[in-house]
């Protein structure tokens, strides 16, 4: 079944709604639409982007309150303010514009925390909006403010539930459609990237404090618009509906339909709102009194929900409907991406001087030395806790040196970050593989691409960005087929084996275009005929003037394969030479037998 025949008769039935039911019912997909705004919001920002809010109901207040303040007391407002009360459109405006500065202030302070200290941040300033809500005077306190004036769409008064109902949900699916064109862009791996961790992906040039604030704000306006058309709807507010309560239930709607789907906000959304009304309705005619017992059985339920389908309904919708699977087209004609000139064969392309990385009384490395040239593989070997992969982190900005100097192609980037550090053209995998396993193996790629790129955040919401976006992923299958895994380009990277993602990673660094390469122990976990494949890619890169630099603990593979070998030991370099230098040098010896005869 086509997925298309799905949305067009989806989308019928959503036309002929207000047609056929009760007016009911049309109000329920209402209030079921503007939950869904919000929810949709909080699939952006916790299911996709890992980033927990349980404030998003008072970012609803912002929206309702700015255009019910604006509408009904212009009279006693400013002049350069009160102009805007003429039209609920320009109400919105604002509404939109107060959200995006109050988004961005408390973005600044709250996307600092980590761990729960985030959640309980957003608790923390959603109470203080609620109470705002309730406490100003201007504001009309906790009876609200009545005779919010109705939308006027070209001469026509949106009064009635169901003349509203279609501006409602035109606004929600104008929503689903801009936040599935972003996660599906440059911009939209970069915030997938972040539940990959910030290291993997500040490494691949993402801006992961920039990426989680926009989503922040996304977000913060989806539930100001969903806000102002609830204001509209109801034609008055009052602070109830902007408290901590109704923040919980729309991360329980965002649970319910499937936090990382896009459908899934509006399947969460309405699953809860019918639930919760038919409860609401039987409960006290089962129990035979009144309470808020729909509250105990969304509990019951919510820990079932965890338990049996962790990952949502939307997920389980669609294994139930045989769909037919979408293969991404690629336009492999795209024109090619630029490339950086690649360093003379030979040329010093990192060095690093008296490198020293010190935690507290351990020091990790100790006036470590080492340089690597285009055109040549350097290994940094050494026993285990010899300070090989700390020398590693402080080389590719993941850690800062205590002191020393680091250079890449003749500058100080000691201490710049990964970030920069990849742009000037460095890119490396990691000893544990850091992939995004429910992404495919062409998107995991196309997140190295990521510095290649400059399209931002509204051209990919609303397809702008088409030519570019082809060309990133004409360059990922690219990569992809250089590295042997051709085949796997469409599957998740989740389902290859631990060596095949370890060479996935290699072409995700390769995406990237850089002139050295840094690899953590690429041939852990690769059978015999894979480390020679492997072996042939690095050679092949060699010879294109790439410099790189190996960690391994294969002995094997990396005597067959280096032009250079630095030899590590308690933070401090032991050794430096030829394969076959080390191989009998007695201090190397030493450090790894633990004596000679």
């Amino acid at each position: 079944m086509n997925p298309r025949h799905i949305l067009f008769a989806f989308l019928a039935l959503l036309a002929l709604a207000p047609l056929a039911l009760p007016p009911f019912y049309v109000t329920l997909l209402n209030y079921i639409g503007l939950y869904a705004m919000v929810a949709l919001g909080l699939v952006l920002l916790t299911g996709v982007g890992g980033l927990t809010s349980f404030g998003q109901a008072a970012f609803v207040g912002v929206g309702a309150y700015t255009t019910a303040l604006l509408t009904t007391r212009a009279d006693t407002l400013p002049s350069w303010l009160a102009w805007l009360g003429a039209s609920p459109w320009l109400t919105l405006l604002a509404g939109l514009a107060l959200t995006l500065a109050i988004a961005y202030l408390l973005g600044a302070i709250t996307l600092k925390l980590s761990g729960h200290f985030l959640p309980l941040g957003t608790i923390a300033w959603g109470l203080s909006l609620y109470f705002v809500f309730g406490s100003v005077e201007g504001l009309g306190g906790h009876t609200g403010i009545p005779d919010i004036p109705a939308i006027n769409l070209f001469g026509w008064p949106l009064t009635q539930g169901d003349s509203i109902y279609y501006l409602i949900w035109a606004f929600l699916l104008t929503a689903v459609w801009s936040t599935q064109n972003l996660l599906d862009s440059r911009e939209g791996r970069a915030i997938r990237a972040l539940k990959g961790g910030r290291v993997m992906a500040e490494s691949m040039g993402v801006d992961t404090a920039r990426s989680r604030m926009v989503i922040f704000i996304i977000a913060a306006l989806q539930a100001c618009a969903s806000g102002w058309l609830y204001a509209h709807m109801q034609r008055f507010v009052n602070p109830n509906p902007f408290g901590l309560q109704m923040g919980i239930e729309y991360l329980f709607m965002t649970v319910i339909g499937g936090a990382g789907q896009v459908w899934g906000a509006l399947v969460g959304a309405g699953v809860f709102t019918v639930l919760k009304q038919w409860l609401q309705d039987w409960m006290p005619r089962l129990l035979g009194q009144t309470g808020n017992f729909e509250v105990i059985v969304f509990g019951f339920g919510m820990v079932l929900l965890l338990h049996r389908a962790r990952s949502g309904l939307w997920p389980v919708l669609t294994r139930c409907v045989p769909l037919k699977k979408q293969v991404r087209k690629l336009d492999m004609d795209a024109e090619p991406l630029p490339r950086k000139p690649m360093p003379p064969r030979g040329e010093v392309v990192l060095k690093a001087v008296d490198v020293t990385r010190k935690f507290g009384g351990l020091v990790a490395n100790n006036a470590m030395n080492l340089e690597i040239r285009a055109g040549e593989i350097l290994a940094l070997i050494g026993p285990n806790g010899a300070g090989k992969s700390t020398m590693f982190n402080q080389i590719s900005g993941v850690d800062t040196p205590t002191s020393g100097q680091v250079t890449l192609l003749g500058q100080s980037v000691a201490g710049a970050g990964a970030r920069r550090i990849a742009r000037l053209g460095l890119s490396r995998t990691f000893q544990h593989v850091r992939l995004l396993g429910r992404m495919s193996v062409l998107e995991n790629v196309a997140i190295g691409a990521h510095l290649r790129g400059h399209r931002g955040v509204m051209p990919a919401a609303w397809r702008l960005d088409r030519a570019e976006e082809a060309r990133l992923l004409a360059e990922a299958a690219r990569q992809v087929e250089r590295v042997g895994l051709g085949k796997h380009l469409h599957d998740d990277a989740g389902s290859l084996a631990l060596g095949q993602q370890r060479i996935l990673e290699i072409a995700r660094a390769l995406a990237s275009d850089p002139c050295i390469l840094l690899l953590d122990e690429p041939a852990a976990g690769l059978r015999y005929q894979e480390k020679c494949e492997l072996a042939d890619l690095l050679k092949k890169l060699r010879a294109e003037g790439m410099a790189i630099l190996l960690v391994e603990h294969d002995m094997d593979f990396v005597m067959g394969l280096v032009d250079r070998v630095v030899v590590m030991d308690f933070g401090e370099k032991i050794a430096e030479g030829l394969p076959a230098e080390i191989q009998h040098n007695p201090a190397v010896l030493e450090a790894y037998l633990g004596g000679v005869e």
